[in-house]
């Protein structure tokens, strides 16, 4: 009982009960993401409300701070699959955009990209924040902002991205005292596996039909 009861104390804390909420929500998003399912688009607008005074809290600044792009990013992408289902052509006017791999000629332009927003981040966390882990909080920030274009585009290859950053994630959220996060982005890394292969299978199948 006085083990129960502690659980129910140490999730009664703000930040824990954040962590926990949070994690519930992001599976539903990695569920929705597997699937290749539109509503993932709204379920990550409803998510950085909640991510954002949870990163807050933790001192993880450049994360706070994306979370106003991730609703950005959100409301385009769903308007970008929404809109792509009336793109389809000869009688079939209502195809699903298509899942398709990353574009050879643009990896160096995303390279590029990314660098320059890990640096940038970096050099405002330095400058702007107290942040204890400025380089590691600016990493999976940069990277989330390619991962997030991608999955935009529908790129298959975004699960990779999301790969390396969940594990670098999972690290930094167990260091930040959020293990609730920690153990949903170690689940994520699993995950992007999963999902890249999930995601293979179905562009199979779209090319097949």
């Amino acid at each position: 009982m006085t083990y129960i009861t502690d659980i129910l104390q140490w999730l009664g804390q703000p930040l824990h009960l954040l962590d926990a909420f949070s994690t519930l929500l992001g599976l539903l998003y990695l569920y929705l993401e597997y699937k290749a399912n539109i509503w993932l688009w709204l379920v990550s607008i409803v998510m950085p409300a909640v991510h954002s005074v949870l990163y807050l809290k933790a001192g993880l600044y450049a994360d706070f701070g994306m979370e106003f792009f991730y609703v950005a990013v959100a409301v385009y992408g769903f308007l970008s699959w929404k809109l792509g289902k009336h793109k389809g052509s000869g009688h079939d006017k209502k195809a699903a955009v298509p899942i398709t791999h990353f574009p050879r000629r643009l990896v160096g332009a995303t390279v590029a990209a990314f660098v320059a927003l890990w640096a940038g981040i970096y050099l405002l966390l330095v400058e702007v924040t107290n942040s204890t882990v400025p380089l590691y909080d600016a990493f999976t920030t940069a990277l989330s902002i390619i991962a997030y274009w991608a999955l935009a585009k529908k790129y298959a290859e975004q699960w990779l991205l999301w790969l390396v950053v969940d594990a670098v994630c999972t690290v930094l959220y167990f260091y930040k005292s959020i293990p609730f996060s920690a153990s949903l982005y170690g689940f994520y890394t699993v995950m992007a596996v999963v999902g890249y292969r999930k995601w293979l299978r179905l562009m199979q199948e779209q090319q097949a039909q």
